[in-house]
């Protein structure tokens, strides 16, 4: 069993920034890929940004530059850095772990967290 808790989210004006974080605790196993994902009113799950347990990350091209994402693999714990937010940043976010066991690849889900830029 994995449990995932995110915190972090809330209200911001345009400009602003957020720190959410994830906390993944039960069986996890490496090399693994933390990370990410937003979902707006009406529209489908997108990746945001991920770190792999080796270190390299990937961003989607709307937060390069401005959002950064972190793990911290003691604490198994992912943060995703937001500054500059925008309005179209708001979405529900959720961290998600993703790992390969005996050949099928695992796929947990937190709770999500709402983030809300706007003036």
């Amino acid at each position: 069993q994995v449990q995932m808790m995110e915190s972090g989210g809330g209200f911001v004006q345009p400009g602003g920034s957020l720190t959410l974080s994830c906390a993944v605790s039960g069986s996890i196993f490496s090399p693994n890929t933390m990370g990410w994902y937003r979902q707006a009113p009406g529209k489908q799950r997108e990746l945001v940004a991920s770190a792999r347990s080796a270190g390299t990350t990937n961003y989607a091209d709307s937060v390069k530059g401005r959002f950064t994402v972190s793990r911290d693999n003691a604490e198994n714990t992912v943060y995703l850095q937001m500054n500059s937010l925008k309005p179209e940043d708001t979405a529900v976010y959720y961290c998600n772990l993703k790992f390969n066991l005996v050949g099928v690849v695992q796929n947990y889900w937190g709770q999500g967290t709402q983030v809300t830029v706007s003036s």
